[in-house]
C-alpha cells in the first residue's frame, strides 16, 4: 500500500490527497447476519475496484441506523437509494430477517418524501 502512496492510520490505509480510505474489514464480509454478499466490479480509469453494491452499501447503512439508532447512517442510506438504483424488496427482506421491518418502513416513507430544499 505504501508503494502508491498510502499509509496506515489505525485500521485503514489513508492517502493525504484524498477523502476516501482503503479498509481490509476482517472476514467474513457480512451485512448483519447476511453472509451472502457479492461484490461488484467497477472500472475506474485504466484500473478496476471491487465495492459493496448500491443495495448492499445501502444495507450496510441502514444496519448501523437499526443498531445502534444512528440517524446519520440512515441520511446515508437514502443519499445511496437516491443516487443509484437499489433493490427495495432486497433491503425489505432483508430488514424483516434481521427483525427490522417497521425501522425498514420509516426508510421506505423517507425514502419516497419530497425532498426539502
Amino acid at each position: 500500500m505504501e508503494t502508491i502512496g498510502l499509509s496506515r492510520d489505525g485500521d485503514r490505509y489513508v492517502h493525504p490527497r484524498t477523502p476516501f480510505f482503503v479498509e481490509f474489514p476482517r472476514g467474513p464480509l457480512a451485512i448483519g447476519d447476511d453472509l451472502r454478499i457479492t461484490p461488484v466490479v467497477l472500472r475506474v480509469g485504466g484500473g478496476r475496484v471491487t465495492l459493496l453494491s448500491a443495495t448492499d452499501a445501502c444495507r450496510d447503512r441502514l444496519a448501523a441506523f437499526y443498531h445502534w439508532s444512528d440517524r446519520q447512517s440512515l441520511d446515508v442510506a437514502l443519499a445511496i437509494a437516491r443516487r443509484n438504483r437499489i433493490s427495495l424488496p432486497a433491503v425489505r427482506r432483508w430488514s424483516a430477517a434481521e427483525g427490522f421491518a417497521d425501522a425498514c418502513d420509516e426508510f421506505a416513507r423517507l425514502l419516497k418524501a419530497p425532498r426539502k430544499a
